[in-house]
């Protein structure tokens, strides 16, 4: 395991790597088994949706320099995880653990409930044909207040740089495996889903509209959603995608979704 987490720390071309092929492959599986059979430019949409991934990732970029070369993890021991002796596999699981519970379903929830977070947010969910190019859609704020918080829980925790690193290479799988358009059988996504959140399980929550939109926050595992009472399953045919809040023609039009934080036409009782 030491030697392992080493590796990540040596080897930044292997999380492009492996973040890409992941991309890659969850296109493939689309092609072959769709759940929906959209009609549109399938490559178009994920030129379009990939514009957003340059934007986050200077987000992500600078949290990583502000991380590694400002505070410097590498020497950081302050942190809850600095007061206990763990064996390392255990310290991996826990900090894997603890970085979905608040970097993902935590903050996820909170996008959905604070008006000025979900119109930051709304931008990843005013996507009317979800597919795996989808998880790379979010609005550069929306990454902003992420990363934020991950920075302090990584702090605070005293989370192993290189345990940071691996979840950056995890996330980014499940965000284009749960996002995929891909209708797996539908036994084995519901036995999946005790463990980790699926494709099935994570559409009800792109819905065009709630209760289903607020359910299903889970980006790696599913447990918190069940935790929470925030799970939920269905027949996933019956999902129409979008917000119904937002101008859904203009699902494609970059300008408007950069601008949609601060559109005032946009409505919501959050």
């Amino acid at each position: 395991m030491e030697s392992f987490l080493a590796y990540l720390l040596a080897h930044d071309e292997l999380r492009f790597l492996l973040v890409f092929g992941s991309l890659a492959l969850a296109v493939s599986y689309e092609a072959a088994i769709p759940l929906f059979r959209f009609n549109y430019g399938h490559f178009r949409h994920i030129a379009f949706n990939l514009v957003f991934i340059v934007t986050t990732g200077i987000v992500t970029g600078l949290a990583a320099y502000i991380a590694f070369e400002i505070i410097s993890i590498y020497d950081y021991r302050f942190g809850l995880l600095h007061l206990v002796d763990l064996p390392l596999w255990l310290e991996v699981v826990l900090s894997l653990m603890v970085l979905d519970f608040f970097g993902q379903y935590l903050i996820h929830v909170c996008l959905h409930k604070y008006k000025w977070l979900w119109k930051l947010h709304l931008v990843h969910h005013s996507d009317t044909t979800v597919d795996a190019s989808t998880g790379t859609r979010h609005h550069p704020g929306d990454m902003l207040v992420r990363e934020t918080l991950i920075l302090t829980v990584i702090v605070l925790v005293g989370i192993h740089p290189a345990v940071y690193i691996l979840y950056r290479i995890i996330t980014p799988f499940f965000a284009y495996f749960t996002h995929a358009n891909i209708a797996l059988p539908d036994k084995l996504d519901r036995a999946l889903s005790w463990v980790i959140v699926t494709p099935h399980m994570h559409k009800f929550h792109h819905h065009f509209e709630r209760p289903w939109t607020d359910t299903n926050f889970g980006n790696i595992l599913s447990c918190w959603d069940r935790l929470f009472g925030t799970f939920v399953y269905d027949d996933p045919r019956r999902i129409q995608y979008g917000v119904d809040t937002v101008d859904n023609d203009q699902d494609m039009n970059l300008r408007y979704q950069y601008t949609l934080p601060w559109n005032p036409s946009i409505r919501t009782d959050y």
